[in-house]
């Protein structure tokens, strides 16, 4: 995994109000039992050195994505604007799109997933179901195939929901595990540590300026396989 630090470079969008951040595989959105500096802490301290601001600086999480994942994670900068984008999110008003590189597999170019996810705490990972269950939660999600590259396929992920680990569980249960994520069934590790899930694109209104947002993270540079795909 990478170290934890950030870059500026890694800002895509700024304002008043919030900022969005293009995460790098490794990279932790908020603090966990690792112990680890989060992007919250390291971007606090960022602004406050930047625009050299006396006492604390205010930074919200907005969402969350998996610490092997990478691609764009949104902050709030106000209180105000942290509420209005919470409810956003709860509200299903912020639209986020993934891409995945997955095990080259004959499947469908475009699919509707519908199962269902219980959480195992002690191995952090999804169980997944293909009819309701007791404790577990429906989980859906679209996919169309974008590219096929040689050993790999390029997904475009749109979700219905927000579950835990919904993305790598299900896409694996379909028969096509992430690259890298062994945890869901891919045969080999990447170098990084991180597997081939990317947080593409957001699209949402601004909660305060009321303009439509759109948003979209550049592949990480050091994966050949990501690169291949840049240009689409």
């Amino acid at each position: 995994m990478s170290e934890q630090v950030f870059s500026a470079s890694q800002i895509v969008y700024e304002d008043n109000h919030m900022m969005v951040i293009n995460k790098k595989v490794g990279q932790l959105v908020q603090g966990d039992k690792t112990g680890d500096s989060s992007l919250l802490e390291l971007i606090k301290d960022f602004i406050k050195k930047r625009d050299d601001k006396p006492g604390n600086v205010f930074l919200g999480l907005v969402h969350r994505i998996d610490r092997p994942t990478s691609g764009l994670v949104l902050y709030a900068k106000t209180s105000k604007a942290l509420s209005r984008l919470t409810q956003m999110v709860a509200n299903r008003e912020i639209k986020k799109t993934y891409w995945a590189l997955v095990a080259k597999e004959m499947i469908p170019t475009s699919q509707r997933l519908v199962n269902y996810l219980k959480k195992n705490e002690k191995n952090n990972k999804a169980i997944v179901f293909s009819k309701p269950t007791d404790g577990a939660k429906e989980a859906i999600l679209i996919y169309h195939l974008l590219q096929t590259l040689d050993n790999y396929l390029l997904l475009e992920i749109d979700l219905e929901t927000g579950r835990h680990h919904q993305i790598r569980a299900q896409l694996s249960k379909n028969g096509t595990p992430i690259k890298g994520d062994l945890k869901y069934g891919s045969p080999r590790s990447n170098p990084d540590g991180g597997i081939n899930l990317h947080a593409r694109q957001l699209n949402f209104v601004h909660p305060v300026t009321k303009e439509d947002i759109e948003i979209i993270a550049s592949l990480p540079k050091n994966d050949k396989v990501w690169q291949a795909c840049e240009n689409l």
